[in-house]
């Protein structure tokens, strides 16, 4: 490979990795908005179908994100994006308790009540957010690399698929399991949550696939790689 293909494969990388990181941070600071979707408007006995956290809304990116790095730049580089968002959310939510116990002057445009009901972090929701979304990564990323191995590069669609459908169940199971476990969410809430969570997240995974499969073609044409290769940056 070229020294200039090489560093476009560096730079892409950076990107999928700003964006992966980007996603991750910003869904732990917008989950306290929640709302109602009626996917083609569909609703059951005439409620909504989903209940969901707007902080949901960017997590189907990040494991697109994901499958595209492990397709293109491997295993390693997958899990490296992987636990630097999950290090860039933990520094952010730092930030955030900074300033939430930074107290606001009498003229602030945002005072200290408003300031908190916005930003205020519960560090055990955080904390069960993370370990799962962590644990699904890397079971995602895993998954995706048995597949590959096992269908010497083919059927992309099996892959992307089958590593996104069993890491999001993970995640959804053991992000709401933790949270009530803890005391956070009640228990009468644990299968709506899950079911409504997880479903989105797997109707979601299954439209991105078109998505992964035009990325997927673009970096192999630009790069000349064949469906087992991998990019070395």
């Amino acid at each position: 490979m070229s020294a200039d293909k090489k560093e476009l494969a560096k730079n892409i990388y950076l990107l999928l990795a700003a964006l992966f990181i980007t996603s991750l941070v910003v869904s732990n600071l917008i989950f306290q908005k929640f709302f109602y979707w009626y996917p083609f408007g569909l609703k059951v006995l005439g409620n909504p179908l989903f209940e969901l956290s707007v902080g949901i809304l960017p997590y189907p990116l990040t494991f697109l994100i994901t499958d595209l790095i492990s397709e293109i730049y491997g295993k390693k580089r997958a899990n490296q994006v992987v636990i630097t968002g999950i290090f860039a959310s933990f520094f952010s939510m730092g930030i955030l308790l900074l300033a939430n116990a930074v107290p606001a002057i009498e003229n602030s445009p945002i005072d200290d009540k408003t300031f908190y009901q916005v930003f205020a972090l519960s560090p055990i929701a955080v904390l069960a957010s993370m370990i799962a979304y962590l644990l699904a990564q890397l079971v995602d990323i895993r998954v995706y690399h048995f597949w590959k191995k096992r269908t010497k590069g083919r059927m992309l669609w099996l892959r992307n698929n089958f590593s996104t459908f069993t890491s999001q169940l993970i995640d959804t199971l053991l992000v709401v399991g933790l949270l009530t476990l803890f005391g956070v969410l009640e228990w009468t809430l644990f299968w709506g949550l899950v079911i409504s969570g997880f479903l989105f997240k797997i109707l979601v995974a299954a439209f991105d696939t078109p998505l992964l499969y035009l990325f997927v073609g673009i970096f192999r044409k630009t790069f000349g790689l064949k469906p087992t290769d991998e990019l070395e940056i």
